[in-house]
């Protein structure tokens, strides 16, 4: 009579590096230590003139942060939010940015294996921004390099916290004219 009991489950990597979550029918990672948090979907508001993939901006715990689609960043047709749909909330460059996905699925390593390059995909590899490939738990994984979507929500200006106003402008004296 065995009394062991089940087999314990083997971990992949003590070190859980990467986050992993779905766009489309393609798993993607970012580095866990880049991830402030993986939230449901808030309130966006849209920005005029913001690049398509920039859908607008929302509040998150106080600070306003640009809201990257990556279904759009990746040229995917849009879909409706379900309960699926997550937002993971990245720190680059001292800036936070939201990225919208179908789905996130786990937090993984690599187990001890590196970074591999990712092989050249043709035109839009600059836009994907793929750091490289990693083998995942459900088979493998595209690493995002975090600086592309950093560049591309450079231009968007969102320094404000919620819930203050910006501070009426200051009137203006009138300038003394000379004799």
């Amino acid at each position: 009579m065995n009394t062991a009991g089940p087999p314990k489950r083997r971990r992949l990597d003590p070190r859980k590096s990467l986050v992993g979550f779905v766009v489309g029918e393609v798993t993607y990672a970012v580095a866990v230590e880049s991830v402030r948090e993986v939230t449901n979907p808030l309130t966006v508001v849209a920005l005029p003139q913001s690049p398509p993939a920039v859908v607008g901006v929302a509040d998150f715990r106080g600070v306003i942060v640009p809201v990257v689609d990556l279904r759009a960043r990746f040229g995917l047709e849009p879909l409706p939010v379900t309960r699926k749909t997550k937002w993971i909330v990245i720190e680059a460059s001292s800036r936070l940015v939201a990225l919208v996905v179908d789905h996130a699925t786990e937090v993984f390593g690599t187990m001890g294996a590196g970074l591999r390059q990712a092989p050249p995909l043709g035109p839009g590899d600059a836009v994907r921004g793929i750091a490289g490939v990693v083998d995942a738990p459900t088979g493998m994984a595209f690493v995002l390099d975090e600086q592309p979507l950093v560049d591309l929500v450079r231009g968007v200006s969102v320094g404000r916290e919620v819930g203050r106003s910006a501070p009426p402008p200051s009137p203006r004296k009138p300038e003394k004219s000379s004799p």
